[in-house]
Formats: C-alpha cells, sequence, structure tokens
C-alpha cells in the first residue's frame, strides 16, 4: 500500500494511535528531471570517492599478495643455507602465514573490484537518468 500523497494522523501520546485532529502529509518523491543538476553532480562526486576507496584496496589487496611471493622468493634464494628438515616449523609457521596473506590480498582484491563493477553502474544509471549532464560525465 503506497502512503504518497495521503496523510497520517498521529497521536502525540504513544505510537501506532491514530487521532482526528493531527495530520501529517507526506511528500512526494521528486521526479529525476525534477533534481537540480548540482545535486546530480554531488551523486557523481560521491560515488567517485567511493570508486577512489575501491581502488586503494584494490592496491593494498595487489600489496598484500604480492608479499607471500616475495618471501618465498627469499626462501628459495636462501635454500642452500638450511636444510628444511631443520627448520620444519619455522617452515611450516612461514607457509601458513603465506597462505593466510594470500587469502587476505584475494579477498581485498575481489572485494574492490566487485565495488568498482558496482560504482561504475550507478555512474551509468545516472547518466541514462540524467542526459543533460551525462556529456560532462566519463
Amino acid at each position: 500500500m503506497s502512503l504518497r500523497g495521503r496523510s497520517l494522523q498521529h497521536d502525540t501520546v504513544g505510537f501506532g494511535r491514530m487521532k482526528e485532529n493531527h495530520q501529517i502529509p507526506i511528500p512526494e518523491e521528486p521526479q529525476p528531471s525534477s533534481c537540480p543538476p548540482a545535486i546530480i553532480m554531488n551523486e557523481v562526486q560521491l560515488i567517485l570517492a567511493e570508486k577512489r576507496t575501491s581502488l586503494a584496496a584494490l592496491r593494498t589487496g595487489i600489496a598484500v599478495f604480492a608479499i607471500p611471493l616475495s618471501i618465498m622468493g627469499v626462501l628459495v634464494a636462501t635454500s642452500r643455507y638450511y636444510e628444511i628438515v631443520d627448520v620444519l616449523q619455522l617452515f611450516i609457521l612461514v607457509m601458513v602465514m603465506n597462505v593466510l596473506l594470500l587469502a587476505l590480498g584475494s579477498y581485498l582484491v575481489l572485494r574492490a573490484i566487485v565495488k568498482l563493477r558496482r560504482e561504475d553502474r550507478m555512474i551509468l544509471d545516472i547518466k541514462r537518468k540524467h542526459s543533460t549532464i551525462s556529456e560532462f560525465i566519463d
């Protein structure tokens, strides 16, 4: 049931009760074409700020993803100075940490990609709804 264009009657004593003497009009939602261009541009700027945040998360995820690769490179380069059996406990600990870092990096990258796609769709929707400013949004 839609409440647009109707008025609700409220009692000041409690919730959920109706009273005949107080009426609060519910405003209708503005149409997309009635929004001023400044508000639409502010929405786009907000989405672009979220997009920059997603790109920062993507960059962080790639950096976290690269840490285990560099650790493995150091272990391989120095492998002639130790026997794996002698340092097995430390080796297992390092491998568990590498797996955790790989999982964290993968999560950050995938989450950032999903958010970037969603933000691109939001900007595309705004461009479709408001054709007058679509030429200013790339």
